[in-house]
């Protein structure tokens, strides 16, 4: 199983680096940046390079085995750290999330918790939609009983313009199933993505 249903079930086009290197160089000569000089020569390239980066996610199986113990409890990754890009103003957001699922008949390889988060974070993004996005994919995928999703993270485009508020983080987060139905589940998913 791969992930090319990931964000929004479509495949995500290719970053052309050569366009937006020339792009860059632009942007950059309009807001008034010399770009002759040794130390900026290359800064064009760089940031078309580190663009192209953090937007282009690394591809991944998910790897699922049967639940042969008929394990029934939650299982949560927490702190599992992320960086994206708002989508408004092109400056990074950063934070953890917190993933769990309540397991039916498969269980499913733990780094591919950090994986799902990852790969739909390589994207240019609101935090609600990344959110919605790792728990929709894997209750799709995984078929459990429930999924939790919280993100908390703190956006640059707050921090260093507009209201300037350091420090501030936005959380998030996406129920389904019994994580969301069923009261005690869902407090102990919550209890346990705060610890």
């Amino acid at each position: 199983m791969t992930v090319s249903s990931l964000p929004a079930h479509r495949l995500r086009p290719q970053v052309d680096v050569s366009a937006a290197e020339q792009a860059a160089a632009a942007l950059l000569t309009a807001l008034g940046t010399d770009l002759s000089g040794e130390s900026l020569r290359d800064t064009p390239r760089r940031m078309a390079g580190a663009l192209a980066e953090m937007l282009t996610p690394a591809p991944f199986r998910l790897t699922t085995f049967p639940n042969d113990a008929g394990y029934d409890e939650l299982v949560v990754a927490r702190s599992i750290e992320f960086h994206s890009l708002c989508e408004h103003h092109l400056l990074p957001f950063v934070g953890v999330a917190h993933v769990g699922y309540l397991p039916d008949e498969r269980i499913v390889g733990l780094s591919k918790l950090a994986r799902v988060v990852e790969h739909a974070a390589r994207a240019l993004q609101v935090q609600e939609r990344l959110t919605q996005q790792v728990s929709d994919w894997l209750q799709q995928e995984l078929q459990p009983k429930g999924v939790g999703v919280v993100i908390e993270a703190e956006h640059l485009c707050m921090s260093l313009r507009g209201v300037q508020k350091r420090g501030t983080k936005t959380v998030t987060s996406a129920l389904h199933g019994l994580i969301r139905d069923d009261l005690r589940t869902r407090q102990e998913f919550l209890a346990l993505a705060r610890s």
